[in-house]
């Protein structure tokens, strides 16, 4: 006679019933406050610390409740933290899109009953974001700006690379297959900026715009190595102090100049527009209705033969970075199709030239700093706290998975503003703008 097993009756049992009927199966080991554990002995396991991460995710059964209970610290991973997500996002995508049954949701409802994990709305973490006024307007933008990147000069300087570079990097090959083990996020952020540099075609006494300077990386490097007159504008006032320093520290007065200024708020200077304009992952900040202003802004500044260099994250269809990104990293982000970004900043004028997919450099790029995030957890705790730090953790860990996986994606747009005649001025070929190695 054969004997049919019991079912697990254990709290940590019982959720990995509800887990089971939702995504077909348990991707993930669950441990319960309680202790019990159950799931694959294999995978990543989900602590659950309390009923309150459950309650949240009663009221917002969905990405945002569980990023609310994994910054508050009532959500855990032990294991890899990217490998779980993965695993579950891959169950989501192979899920059929069907809304579960009312018997379904009776047994549901009627678990969380005995599990004592049905009561009031749990306010969300104080870290969350909390934006007013009329979207992506000047103030709103600032804040904003703010919220993200005025958390500390010391966390970047802990976090990115020695130039600061808060952007995707650019590899010479694959870091798991190249066995270069003295080629470091910091010479690949440095052949990312000679390749901006080249693609712009900058020469010594050119005059350069850099909207959306963040840390000055850019315009610092193109002023040393490629002796150009370099100009930065952000609404970021601790960046804005941090290139000052550094721009007093290397003798670059003479040669260097941030500001802090809207993007649509930069003049033509009085001797003409300049010689190359670039815009650095700055885009995705200024909004769908903005866009066709900040594409006429780029056009304005960059004289007739000048050339623009959008470096930009984008999106196949969901407009934003998901409710995480949107309530604890980047508020009011925008993206959109490549395609769509490179029609809009043609519109008024600009020709595109080139097209540079680097997906897969940026999942290189954030698990560098997903490494060294771990590697100065204790430092980084001390600077923006424990609820700051898990932040980061879960935003390194889910974005580098969006460029790996193909569902984000980021892309050099070379775009040059041609003269009366028609003429680009533009090299024949692209020989020119490979980094030396």
């Amino acid at each position: 006679m054969r004997t049919i097993p019991s079912p697990d009756r254990s709290i940590a049992g019982r959720l990995a019933g509800v887990v089971g009927d939702v995504l077909g199966m348990v991707p993930v080991r669950i441990r319960a406050w309680d202790g019990s554990e159950s799931g694959p002995d294999d995978a990543p396991v989900v602590v659950l610390r309390s009923r309150t991460a459950l309650r949240r995710l009663l009221w917002n059964p969905d990405e945002l409740g569980l990023a609310r209970a994994y910054v508050a610290g009532e959500i855990d991973v032990e294991g890899d933290l990217a490998e779980g997500l993965s695993r579950v996002w891959t169950l989501v995508r192979a899920r059929p899109p069907v809304l579960p049954g009312w018997r379904d949701r009776l047994r549901w409802a009627g678990t969380a009953l005995r599990l004592g994990v049905v009561g009031r709305r749990p306010p969300p973490p104080a870290e969350e974001a909390v934006l007013s006024g009329e979207k992506h307007s000047t103030d709103r933008d600032s804040d904003a700006i703010s919220y993200h990147y005025d958390q500390s000069n010391e966390l970047y300087a802990a976090l990115l690379d020695e130039h600061m570079a808060y952007s995707c990097a650019y590899f010479r090959a694959d870091p798991a297959d190249n066995g270069d083990a003295g080629y470091t996020i910091t010479e690949a952020q440095r052949d990312k900026l000679e390749l901006v540099c080249r693609k712009l075609g900058l020469q010594p006494g050119m005059r350069l715009l850099d909207v959306g300077c963040g840390w000055g990386s850019l315009i610092l490097y193109a002023a040393e190595h490629h002796g150009v007159h370099a100009t930065g504008v952000t609404i970021s006032a601790q960046q804005r102090d941090h290139v000052e320093k550094l721009v007093a520290e290397r003798g670059l007065a003479d040669r260097v100049a941030v500001r802090l200024q809207d993007y649509r708020e930069v003049p033509v200077p009085a001797v003409g527009p300049y010689d190359a304009v670039a815009s650095i992952e700055m885009s995705e900040h200024v909004g769908q209705e903005q866009y066709p202003e900040y594409a006429a802004t780029l056009h304005r500044l960059v004289r007739p033969g000048g050339r623009v260099l959008l470096q930009a994250m984008s999106h196949p269809s969901a407009p934003g970075g998901g409710a995480f990104i949107e309530r604890y990293v980047a508020p009011d982000m925008h993206m959109r199709p490549v395609w769509e970004t490179a029609a809009m900043l043609a519109r008024p004028g600009l020709e595109l030239r080139d097209v540079e997919s680097i997906r897969e450099h940026y999942a290189w790029t954030v698990r560098a700093w997903a490494d060294t995030l771990e590697q100065r957890w204790d430092e980084i705790v001390g600077l923006i706290g424990e609820a700051g730090a898990r932040i980061w953790r879960l935003y390194l860990a889910g974005g580098g998975l969006t460029f790996a996986e193909n569902r984000m994606g980021v892309d050099q747009l070379l775009f040059v503003r041609p003269g009366d005649t028609g003429a680009s001025g533009m090299p024949a070929t692209r020989a020119g703008w490979t980094p030396a190695t």
